[in-house]
């Protein structure tokens, strides 16, 4: 199977020794898109969705800000129950502003910003 590059000019095929090996276990990897979700962590319960989205390679923007309202133990415990299932996965976590966190599968990561 021959990948084609897009730029200014007419689509060309690849040759052989040109060839990029893409993880296609991820259902939407193999064409190209990969999936994005917006959830909400509003109950201890929704981990165990958040941790299938993430295993099945959705990259996950999680809302926490009512769960953190409700019972701040709780969303502590959560993020820790999802800690541990990014690290097992060899995936990524990231909070964002006050009131999101980031889950990444696998093949993605969050960029930091460098300190220097």
């Amino acid at each position: 199977m021959a990948f084609k590059l897009f730029g200014k000019d007419e689509p060309k095929e690849l040759e052989e020794e040109e060839f990029i090996e893409i993880d296609t276990s991820y259902p939407d990897v193999s064409r190209g898109k990969i999936p994005i979700k917006i959830e909400h962590l509003e109950d201890f319960a929704d981990t165990e969705k958040l941790q299938r989205l993430v295993r099945e390679g959705t990259i996950v923007f999680v809302k926490i800000k009512s769960l953190r309202d409700k019972d701040i133990s709780e969303l502590k415990r959560a993020i820790e129950k999802l800690r541990k299932t990014i690290i097992a996965i060899n995936g990524d976590i990231a909070g964002a502003e006050e009131d999101w966190i980031i889950l990444c599968p696998s093949f993605a990561h969050v960029v930091r910003e460098s300190t220097k």
